[in-house]
């Protein structure tokens, strides 16, 4: 595809996008910025009431604050991140950019974990990985496998069983939220790249972080950048099937199908005209709980899951658009439970920074490797929320074995309410003598995720879409469930990419996709980790 196959000035060009995430906000940025097309002639359609997906944050202090889950960024590796926020202003500061007021924040932020693993109460030396030999074979070896020879085996084929008891296993799985059933294939990926972050795992010292939660930092002056350039927002909105039609160009979309608030209309597709799909949500039929009540395990229904059911219906009729039931199919696979805790008292804080010799914002997660749910939390810096009091703070944990009754408090984590996971944390910390207080000041809020790890199950070329499929004009596959050789899901990053991917192939730009960091060709970088491997 190339501009010259459009007839239409850029300016007369018409986008829609399916979904309201990162992907789609970061598409339409690149429409307007390097596209040219004018901002009222991009409409973003959402099922729900609020925009930017899974980077979400919201609640306040008195009904309790909520993150479903936290991201990380780093310099090196999030090149199509940094590139999208440099074009966006700052909300609390117009005249510098998002990416300047993140770059600020982490120059007074810098993590340095003292306390990434605790058993039985007491911080472990993570001086060392903890391998054998065996394991530095096997490491080895699935980084030098090709994806097509590891097709769709799992994790745990790869190792031996001792190698998930190793402190490289504990800190990488827990970073990165990986279970041994996952796909072989993403955690080469990701030992690619992220070979930067091997030797300082277990500080964290690569790792950077927004200014708030992802929601005020990024999604906020993102949608209020496009808004003000004219962008459609319409919330409320399914996107439920499309027409397509056949001609020279190859295959296009010609018409959606959409439903707005229950009612079916259908949009006409010109010509010129450019459909992007967020196909697949990680964090669809999400539950909340509370101090007094566990979050639900529910499935989705095909009517609020309008990414999944989309793509569904698109995969029956056309194969080349990828095969979901590959990631959401199994969901005791892709579940768990996350955690936000607000705090109108400051003596879990000080307890927790005395404990692990980090302030709040500087020590990234704390894991309890002798935990039963694999439980971990992690105290961002404070404000966490725009406009959250001085005397209010937030933490966020999670756990991956959900299904496994806990060490103290003597259910599964799934079957927990609020109050239960305070308890559990509590005991792991040995903060026995302050748990009334703690407990008393606590309004900790349970999210269960069933489909929140989907885009890591195990896979084969095809299950994924590519972000253009071949044939097909004028429609893109966006997020984390299209194909983008060699990058990984569960980043911010994948979906950016994904966009700048779809936005420059579509409109036929010469603009290069920002480059894909490869760690391993830096010589100073590859003696780093493999000195890492020995230890």
């Amino acid at each position: 595809m190339t501009s010259s196959n459009r007839t239409a000035a850029r300016s007369d060009i018409k986008a829609y996008l399916a979904g309201g995430g990162i992907a789609s906000l970061a598409s339409a940025a690149y429409l307007i910025r390097d596209g040219g097309l004018k901002g009222d002639n991009i409409s973003v359609f959402e099922e729900t009431e609020l925009l930017g997906g899974s980077l979400d944050g919201d609640g306040n202090a008195d009904k309790g604050y909520v993150i479903r889950g936290g991201r990380m960024f780093t310099y090196e590796a999030y090149t199509c991140t940094f590139d999208l926020l440099s074009g966006i202003p700052s909300l609390g500061n117009p005249a510098i950019t998002v990416k300047d007021e993140i770059y600020a924040f982490n120059e007074k932020h810098i993590p340095n974990s003292k306390a990434r693993l605790v058993r039985g109460g007491q911080k472990v030396d993570v001086s060392t990985m903890g391998f054998s030999a065996q394991d530095r074979l096997d490491l080895i070896e699935l980084m030098a496998t090709s994806e097509a020879t590891l097709g769709a085996r799992r994790i745990a084929d790869m190792f031996q069983p001792s190698f998930f008891t190793t402190n490289f296993w504990y800190m990488w799985v827990t970073t990165f939220a990986f279970q041994p059933w996952h796909s072989a294939v993403e955690l080469k990926r990701y030992l690619h790249r992220f070979i930067q972050e091997f030797p300082r795992i277990q500080t964290l010292g690569g790792v950077r972080r927004t200014p708030y939660n992802q929601y005020d930092s990024i999604v906020l002056p993102l949608t209020t950048w496009l808004k003000a350039q004219g962008v459609n927002f319409v919330t409320g909105v399914r996107v439920a099937d499309m027409d397509f039609k056949y001609g020279p160009r190859g295959k296009a979309v010609e018409r959606l199908h959409v439903v707005e608030h229950g009612v079916p209309k259908l949009i006409a597709v010109g010509d010129d005209d450019l459909v992007f799909v967020t196909n697949g949500s990680m964090t669809t039929a999400s539950t909340l709980g509370s101090m007094t009540r566990p979050s639900e395990l529910t499935a989705k229904d095909g009517k609020t899951d309008g990414s999944w059911a989309l793509w569904e219906t698109l995969a029956k009729k056309h194969p080349e658009f990828g095969k979901p039931s590959a990631f959401n199919s199994r969901v005791d696979e892709s579940k768990w439970l996350s955690f936000t805790t607000t705090m109108k008292d400051p003596i879990f804080f000080d307890l927790m920074e005395k404990f692990t010799g980090n302030e709040a914002g500087t020590g990234g997660l704390v894991t309890f490797t002798d935990s039963n749910w694999l439980m971990s939390v992690v105290l961002a810096a404070q404000p966490h929320f725009i406009g959250q009091p001085k005397n209010v703070q937030t933490f966020w944990g999670y756990g991956l074995f959900v299904d496994q009754i806990g060490n103290f408090v003597k259910k599964k984590m799934s079957d927990c309410t609020g109050e239960e996971l305070m308890t559990e944390l509590i005991g792991h910390l040995r903060f026995d003598a302050d748990k009334d207080k703690i407990i008393k000041a606590a309004n900790c809020i349970p999210c269960m995720m069933p489909y929140i790890t989907s885009q890591f199950m195990p896979r084969v070329k095809g299950d994924r879409p590519a972000v253009t499929p071949a044939g097909t004009s004028n429609l893109a596959f966006l997020g984390q469930y299209c194909e983008i050789p060699d990058d990984v899901v569960f980043t911010v990053e994948y979906s950016v990419r994904s966009a700048q991917t779809a936005v420059f192939a579509l409109l036929g730009l010469e603009n290069k996709v920002s480059p894909l960091y490869k760690g391993e060709h830096d010589p100073a970088v590859l003696y780093r980790a493999m000195k890492t491997l020995m230890s």
